[in-house]
């Protein structure tokens, strides 16, 4: 397996709220983990948000004795949510704030993922897929008939999210599986890079990379050249590569 990372500011933002973190040691029932996390709220308080989470997801799943994969996920990101509110309450710098977040394990030949908000897990092979759904408003308008899916795009409300860790006191996770096969290529990534770069643009880059490195560094520049009005987080990782690889 190879993994590849990255974080950068954009060409707008002061602060990088984006967090990201990957993994191929053992964590509780996890063989391996791939976090992103998109942190929102004034000052560093999205800053704090995102990195506390994927903190709590970590020690969570290290101290966890759940053997099934989708309830020590969805435990550890509902930890996760009521310790971002508790740490809001307790400071008024960090009210407000909260986090999107997609977390994913690879495990044999299976992919367990889950997510909330709007940071997405795309499988890129013969084509690209988006495997996670939004939690968004405008995804929910779509989903309703309300707009056309080509117009969600560039709709004036595609920011508002309609769940995050630490909005309320509970919160719904979607968990997913899906089969991996040979040449599947898995991206993880916050908005500041799909708002940015079309699902095509997406899948041409990554695969006319050399490796996943190269495809990695090429996102975050497509996506400032296209504006970079937001932060960039993403997780590339290539399941079945001979090469252990975490950069």
């Amino acid at each position: 397996m190879k993994t590849f990372s990255i974080t950068d500011v954009g060409m707008v933002r002061q602060v990088n709220q984006d967090y990201v973190y990957t993994t191929g040691n053992p964590l509780g029932p996890l063989p391996n983990l791939f976090v992103v996390a998109d942190g929102m709220g004034g000052h560093q308080a999205g800053d704090y948000a995102s990195k506390y989470t994927v903190e709590v997801l970590k020690r969570e799943l290290a101290q966890s004795n759940e053997e099934d994969v989708e309830k020590a996920i969805v435990s550890a990101i509902k930890k996760a949510n009521e310790e971002i509110i508790k740490k809001a309450s307790q400071d008024s710098h960090l009210k407000g704030m909260g986090t999107t977040v997609v977390v994913a394990t690879i495990l044999n030949q299976m992919m367990y993922f889950a997510n909330v908000g709007d940071s997405r897990l795309y499988l890129i092979n013969q084509g690209i897929t988006q495997l996670t759904k939004d939690h968004s408003l405008v995804e929910e308008m779509v989903r309703l008939g309300g707009i056309k899916p080509e117009e969600a795009k560039h709709h004036p409300d595609k920011n508002i999210i309609t769940r995050a860790i630490g909005a309320k006191d509970t919160v719904d996770v979607d968990f997913y599986e899906h089969r991996l096969k040979k040449g599947d290529i898995i991206l993880m990534c916050t908005d500041g890079l799909s708002n940015m770069v079309e699902d095509e643009e997406l899948f041409h880059i990554v695969q006319g990379g050399r490796d996943i490195v190269e495809a990695g560094t090429s996102l975050v520049e497509a996506a400032k050249e296209n504006g970079g009005t937001d932060n960039i987080g993403i997780v590339l990782t290539e399941p079945f590569t001979d090469e252990v690889s975490i950069c």
